[in-house]
């Protein structure tokens, strides 16, 4: 099951962004990057820094998105290791919230839970964007061969193959 989602849902379309002439390099950088954006931990950044970046670097906005969205529960999941970092990083006190309750209080009063939460989010958005770069640079070292050993074996496959016929 998760072997099929994985093969219809990731791995068929990145092959097919790279049949059509989508870089190894933009492809790799492309994920990388938006891979970083997604786990900003300040909600209802990541899309807009994804489409910008997308823009601003000339990369695949699709592919981008859809790392993002994949990504949201990393995001979540991310948040409070960024909010002790930043605690720590900052020397601010420590706030004993847990995820639910983050969602809970924006939901009850979302501009409340704004204000009592700005100093920590921005604690934790520095801490990301320090390590965001490091993370941007290790995934990038990791998909980029992978990506052009699937484009040489895309560009040397005889065409039967490249439809799938035996």
């Amino acid at each position: 099951m998760t072997e099929n989602f994985l093969q219809r849902r990731v791995i068929i379309p990145l092959v097919k962004l790279l049949r059509q002439g989508v870089t190894p390099e933009k492809l790799a950088l492309s994920l990388a990057l938006s891979a970083a954006l997604a786990v900003i931990p300040a909600f209802g950044w990541s899309v807009w820094l994804c489409g910008l970046a997308g823009l601003a670097f000339g990369l695949n906005l699709p592919a981008m998105q859809a790392v993002n969205y994949v990504l949201y529960p990393a995001q979540v999941l991310m948040l409070l290791p960024f909010f002790r970092l930043g605690e720590k990083l900052f020397r601010a006190p420590h706030l004993p919230l847990s995820v639910s309750q983050i969602v809970s209080m924006g939901r009850a009063n979302f501009w409340g839970a704004i204000r009592l939460l700005w100093n920590t989010t921005w604690h934790a958005v520095v801490v990301w964007a320090l390590l965001a770069p490091f993370a941007v640079g290790l995934i990038y070292l990791v998909l980029l061969p992978v990506f052009r050993r699937v484009a040489n074996r895309q560009s040397t496959a005889p065409p039967a193959a490249e439809a799938g016929v035996a």
